[in-house]
């Protein structure tokens, strides 16, 4: 159940009187909120309490943005806080969004126009009441962190009738004058009545056609105001608008010192690189006289190694000259050798032919008696026949033959075609 309530409301405003207010040692809330028809339990935690700047009492009529959920421990249904007010603000807040709609609209809350602020200020503005408690906090923290700043105050009314009005004038009177680098427009904290001044249109376009960088310090945290979505940079309190509006004085030396070290080392290396470049010309630098021997030197050395190279060349010449004919002369032949060697051989050659050819003749003789010996035709020749098929087959027996089988018989000279009568 407690998901499905916190899931299918959203948070919602819901207006009431407090009754049976209760504020527990943890600091967290506990009340109801009722009006005539119904009531319904509440609780606004510490953390969320902590940001209000008034004490909820029985009998206060408020209104609270809240998430419905379910407190599972009792099974109570109940209303967790998340911000409260004292009635009657939901008509500023209305007026609060659209002014800041209408304006958001015409860009005056865009990054591209927010002004840089300057790192080194020469003088710093403030604008605000010379009775607020904003005022002396501010000039504390300026004084503590740069008291060689110079300041001054453009005084003007910051809550009740007519302070918008006033502190536009301031605004505009300091752009005017241009004596200032940059302004801290503050006050104190307070409810949205006492802040509304900031709210106010005439003082958004002010703080938006100023050529300084304006530093809001408005309020508390939780506070925001238009004039803090107009201004170039907004801090979360007066105090934290001095710290950003001016550099720490010892920032501001620790600084300088890094520089002032920085610069030592680079001049010290650039002394050292100058006096290495100095001392190599000086080594480059030498009289006429002294260049003439020196390249005479180099000369004489060129021809000595000229020499050396040139008698080094002539022997390795002559070395690969005499391996060379030594090599020739190992290859070449000795032509009386072999002109008796080839005499010899021909010798040999006139006295082996007649011995092979006879033998080579008796070899012949012997094959072709063979030959004839088994020629089918010195068979013929005796009376034979040889009896064939008409596919050519030659008939060895009388087993496969038939009354009427044609036959053909080639003879030693010529051939017959026959017909089987009778086989036996």
């Amino acid at each position: 159940m407690r998901d499905l309530l916190e899931h299918r409301y959203p948070l919602l405003w819901v207006a009431g009187e407090i009754s049976n207010c209760v504020r527990a040692k943890s600091g967290h809330l506990y009340f109801s909120l009722k009006d005539e028809f119904a009531q319904v339990r509440c609780v606004m935690f510490r953390n969320r309490g902590q940001y209000l700047d008034w004490e909820p009492r029985e009998g206060l009529r408020v209104e609270v943005r809240a998430l419905v959920t379910l407190y599972e421990a009792r099974g109570d249904f109940q209303l967790n806080v998340e911000a409260m007010r004292r009635a009657g603000q939901g008509a500023l807040f209305d007026a609060f969004l659209k002014l800041r709609d209408k304006l958001d609209r015409e860009g005056l809350f865009d990054a591209a126009h927010k002004k840089p602020l300057p790192a080194h200020p020469r003088r710093i503005g403030i604008v605000t009441s010379p009775q607020a408690a904003a005022l002396r906090d501010v000039l504390t923290t300026l004084a503590r962190r740069n008291p060689s700043v110079p300041v001054i105050v453009y005084p003007a009314q910051v809550q009740g009738e007519g302070a918008a009005q006033q502190l536009a004038a301031a605004i505009a009177v300091a752009a005017r004058r241009a004596e200032c680098d940059v302004l801290i427009l503050c006050r104190g904290g307070g409810s949205i009545e006492d802040l509304w001044a900031f709210n106010d249109e005439t003082l958004a376009r002010a703080i938006h056609a100023c050529p300084i960088a304006v530093v809001t310090g408005i309020g508390h945290e939780t506070d925001f105001t238009i004039a803090e979505f107009v201004a170039d940079r907004r801090a979360a309190t007066p105090t934290a608008a001095a710290e950003l509006a001016a550099p720490a004085r010892s920032e501001l030396l620790a600084e300088l010192s890094q520089l002032r070290k920085s610069l030592l080392r680079q001049m010290q290396s650039a002394l050292d690189a100058r006096a290495q470049r100095v001392d190599s010309l000086a080594s480059r630098l030498q009289s006429p006289v002294e260049r003439l021997a020196a390249s005479a030197a180099r000369l004489v050395a060129a021809r000595v190694r000229l020499g050396a190279a040139f008698a080094r060349g002539t022997r390795n010449a002559q070395w690969r000259l005499a391996h060379s004919v030594r090599r020739i002369t190992a290859a070449m032949p000795n032509l009386q050798v072999l002109q008796h060697r080839i005499a010899q051989l021909e010798a040999a050659l006139r006295r082996a032919t007649p011995q092979h050819l006879a033998a080579q003749t008796e070899e012949l003789a012997r094959l072709s008696l063979g030959l004839a010996q088994l020629n089918p035709a010195a068979v013929l020749e005796r009376g034979y026949a040889i009896a064939r098929r008409p596919d050519g087959s030659v008939v060895r027996a009388s087993a496969g033959l038939r009354p009427g089988d044609p036959l053909e018989l080639t003879f030693a000279r010529g051939a017959a075609a026959v017909r089987i009568e009778k086989p036996h």
